[in-house]
């Protein structure tokens, strides 16, 4: 089988290195990790607007949404090295989850009001799905939306919401029909930030950063136009959007750079008068991970392919979480063994080798297994959907 990429795409990637090397300051500290990119949510969004004005922010959708008709390709290399040089500017929410999932589910209105927009970087969007009651059994969420009018009026709360503090509008799920078995009376909403009654916590996580909050909806009125999909099938529409943002090639990105110093940092550190390196189990243990991560990567590029014959990746984007997961974690785990007890030292210090990332990835990566669905959520999935298993 030949893996290589086309010319085309293989002439984008060197001209989007070259720019990201261009671009980025030379004493450059931040980006990574997917979140930790962002400490700075101005150079953040400095990074979308250069990307747009490329064209290349949400460069595979279609030219009428704001788009170049790219290939599914193009978009994951854009991911890919963005990830792996730890350039910021990539939007998780509104980009590679809320888009694909309007093209599916929007109505055309929605389509000509949200997408341009969005490919322009003059939106920022972010997540309303976990509530405190409701994380993996996320049917069970608790927040109503009722009809009154024109409008549904929200009521109740939401949790680990990355970025709302920043956001311009969120997508809420929310129960409108109380009646109905759990799956079947929640609705899809698109909610704008500004909307009265509605209120923005940070929470401040065990890493020390703040890109979670709670969100308060204290009788939040939402024109019935900005239901995406069905009402009361938003459960579905919710499911496509998960789909797409459990299946990126970024975690394999990070993880790549993150792997590739932490073998230079082995090379370079002595044990017993001899380098890290020379260790037959370090070796290997850095080997093995290098394969996951590169099973991880090409499993990605699986989706993208699946995206490109317009195939809708499901239980396919579940092993793809999986395996991200798991592979983080270790990699993270065999990091603070190779650093030591200086492995735990925090980003800031200046004694922290290489830069303390390795502390924020290990505490960070407790949650990656959780998010987007638990894994065990997850490997569910995969043997129902994906191999036929029963309930």
């Amino acid at each position: 089988m030949d893996f290589r990429f086309n010319p085309e795409d293989e002439a984008f990637r060197k001209e989007l290195v070259d720019f990201i090397k261009k671009e980025l300051p030379t004493d450059w500290k931040g980006g990574w990790d997917l979140f930790a990119a962002a400490e700075d949510f101005q150079e953040e969004l400095r990074w979308r607007r250069k990307l747009a004005d490329k064209g290349w922010l949400a460069m595979a959708w279609p030219k009428e949404y704001g788009g170049q008709n790219a290939s599914e390709f193009s978009q994951a290399i854009l991911t890919e090295e963005m990830s792996y040089w730890g350039a910021p500017g990539q939007d998780i929410f509104g980009v590679a989850m809320l888009g694909p999932t309007l093209m599916v589910h929007g109505t055309e209105e929605q389509k000509r009001q949200f997408l341009n927009r969005i490919a322009k970087a003059e939106m920022i969007w972010c997540q309303g799905y976990s509530e405190p009651g409701a994380g993996s059994d996320l049917a069970s969420l608790q927040t109503k939306a009722v009809l009154d009018g024109d409008d549904y009026v929200i009521n109740g709360q939401k949790i680990w919401s990355s970025y709302a503090q920043y956001s311009d509008w969120m997508f809420v799920l929310a129960r409108t029909d109380p009646e109905a078995p759990k799956h079947k009376g929640i609705s899809f909403f698109l909610v704008d930030m500004k909307s009265p009654g509605l209120t923005v916590r940070p929470i401040q996580e065990m890493s020390g950063r703040a890109h979670f909050n709670e969100v308060f909806f204290d009788n939040v009125r939402v024109p019935k136009e900005n239901v995406l999909g069905e009402m009361n099938r938003g459960w579905y529409v919710a499911m496509t959007l998960l789909d797409f943002e459990r299946s990126g090639v970024e975690h394999p990105a990070y993880d790549k750079r993150t792997l590739e110093n932490l073998v230079e940092y082995a090379k370079e550190t002595k044990y017993n008068g001899d380098a890290l390196i020379k260790d037959p189990l370090v070796r290997h243990r850095l080997a093995d991970i290098a394969i996951d991560i590169e099973t991880c990567r090409l499993l990605a590029y699986r989706i993208a392919w699946m995206k490109s014959k317009e195939m809708h990746p499901n239980y396919e984007a579940s092993v793809v979480r999986v395996l991200n997961t798991t592979t983080t974690q270790r990699l993270s785990n065999l990091g603070l063994q190779l650093l030591g007890l200086l492995g735990q030292l925090a980003p800031g210090s200046k004694w922290a080798p290489l830069e303390g990332r390795l502390e924020y990835h290990y505490l960070f990566s407790v949650c990656y297994s959780i998010e987007s669905g638990t894994s065990e959520i997850q490997r569910n999935i995969i043997a129902i959907r994906g191999l036929g298993l029963p309930r």
